[in-house]
């Protein structure tokens, strides 16, 4: 199964012109926890997945009252640069949508 199935919301946005927050939120506490309790979610993951280094993340927090949690990184180029392919950062919880569960 993948994340995005499991999960109830999964988004990204910027958090400033220079780091992406993605969340993501469960409905179904069992499913949440499984995923929390597995220790699969870390920076490694999220780097591997992203194709940036560990230390350019700087959040990965778990919240059980939203049974979600938040991933912060530094974003590879500023938002509005000439560079940036996606100025809001809406597009970026991709990588993680696809992430295989299997727990």
């Amino acid at each position: 199964m993948k994340l995005y199935d499991a999960a109830a919301v999964l988004r990204s946005k910027n958090s400033g012109p220079f780091e992406i927050t993605v969340d993501v939120l469960f409905t179904d506490p069992t499913m949440y926890y499984r995923i929390k309790n597995s220790g699969r979610i870390d920076k490694a993951l999220v780097a591997r997945l992203y194709d940036i280094e560990q230390d350019r993340i700087t959040h990965l927090v778990f919240f059980d009252q939203a049974l979600g949690f938040k991933i912060t990184f530094a974003r590879k180029v500023s938002s509005g640069t000439s560079l940036d392919r996606d100025v809001y950062g809406a597009q970026q919880y991709a990588p993680l949508m696809e992430w295989e569960i299997d727990i």
